[in-house]
């Protein structure tokens, strides 16, 4: 009878599959980094705005990011992918980052997240 694995005590980053190779972008990670950027409009990241609508990261690194904008005349619509790409690259990694913003489906304040709307009294 085999012993159950044990990951306790390494200092290997885990998943439901096991260890996960170093020379891969861990998505938590790249959350963690998106949730460093803030709307400079609302004291609120912009994950917990539900701005992010995809996340993918290829075996080789590359990261690409759908996200939106609360209106389309957004003021920071030129600053704030900007800002998430410099944040995602300075994930260990990482080796390209591409932020799209897209429109479909429009943004709404249904797309927050709960802390967001307690934080904004929208609740």
């Amino acid at each position: 009878m085999s012993e159950p694995l044990s990951h306790a005590g390494t200092h290997e980053a885990w998943s439901p599959d096991g260890p996960i190779p170093p020379t891969r972008v861990s998505e938590v990670a790249v959350l963690d980094a998106v949730k460093t950027v803030y709307d400079p409009e609302i004291p609120i990241d912009i994950y917990e705005l539900g701005l992010v609508y995809a996340v993918e990261i290829a075996d080789d690194g590359a990261v690409k990011i759908d996200m939106t904008l609360t209106t389309p005349s957004c003021p920071s619509a030129q600053e704030l992918p900007g800002m998430v790409e410099d944040a995602v690259r300075t994930v260990p990694n990482v080796s390209s980052v591409k932020v799209e913003i897209v429109w479909d489906p429009p943004w709404d304040p249904s797309r927050m997240s709960e802390d967001a709307r307690l934080a904004l009294n929208m609740y």
